[in-house]
């Protein structure tokens, strides 16, 4: 109580920090009601729509599978992944740890980076489409897509890793080079480690966009609803099917099943990755 008092009368004291303290509470207000809203509409939309010929095996017109599509999904986001996850994570630490202070190259690097992440899906989806479908002749292919997304994501990962290497304490360099080790065991064993939060906060995000991107997908994997034979035949993923099936017109309801089903998988994954962020932060913690 005494507490509340004394905020109390430091808001008296400065009318503008009880102004700030209120606009806070309202946008974070605005924001939880727009997310119930926006969840709660799918859930009451979509659910009465799940049936169980939505995840047949085969898509054909009368069942309107999204299995196949969900299948595809999950191959995108691993492929993606793995391709641009370690080239995030070396590219930060090659800026963080290793590049001299005033580096040109970390500049213009930097630069590219957030010039990257500002552009457009759709820009990404034509260059995919342009170099990986019409040049290198993958024709419209799930590696086409990941490739293109990798790219995309790119950016992400770099940053948000780099940040997470910033915020490691100097002084736990400082220890791992006392006790005798070198650079890179240090970054590996000492200075990785504890930034792993931070790092699958970017992989988390990275993971969101992968999930719910349409725009680089129609132009690069394609927009056939089935399970394709290798990684170089052509599939769609959820968002993609969800896209093609409101777009139809006919299929209206199916779509909003889909949409349940793909936000419950995006929950999914992130629940996923912030147990194993956890498992991984209390072994470092104990060792």
């Amino acid at each position: 109580m005494s507490n509340f008092k004394k905020r109390m009368e430091s808001y008296r004291r400065h009318p503008g920090s009880f102004l700030l303290f209120l606009l806070v509470m309202l946008s974070a207000l605005a924001t939880f009601v727009v997310l119930l809203f926006l969840i709660a509409y799918i859930l009451i939309k979509g659910v009465p729509n799940l049936k169980p010929s939505l995840f047949s095996w085969t898509y054909t017109t009368e069942n309107a599978s999204m299995l196949p599509s969900i299948v595809n999904t999950l191959i995108m986001t691993v492929l993606s992944l793995l391709i641009a996850v370690p080239l995030g994570i070396f590219s930060a630490i090659y800026l963080t740890e290793y590049a001299k202070k005033g580096n040109k190259l970390v500049a213009v690097v930097r630069l590219t980076t957030e010039t990257l992440s500002g552009i457009p899906s759709i820009v990404y989806g034509l260059f995919g489409s342009l170099f990986f479908v019409t040049y290198l002749k993958w024709s419209y292919s799930l590696a086409a897509g990941a490739l293109t997304l990798a790219i995309m994501i790119l950016p992400l990962v770099m940053r948000t890793t780099e940040e997470a290497l910033k915020s490691v304490p100097d002084m736990y360099r400082e220890g791992s080079f006392g006790l005798g080790a070198g650079k890179l065991r240090t970054v590996f064993c000492v200075v990785l480690p504890s930034a792993i939060p931070g790092i699958l906060s970017g992989v988390i995000l990275s993971i969101g966009r992968i999930v719910g991107e349409t725009a680089a997908l129609i132009y690069t994997a394609g927009s056939i609803p089935q399970i394709p034979s290798s990684i170089m035949g052509s599939g769609a993923t959820l968002a993609v099917h969800m896209y093609n099936l409101s777009k139809e017109g006919l299929y209206t309801d199916q779509a909003y099943a889909v949409a349940v089903v793909l936000l419950l998988l995006v929950l999914l994954i992130n629940w996923v990755s912030s147990r194993i962020g956890s498992v991984l932060c209390h072994s470092n913690s104990a060792e």
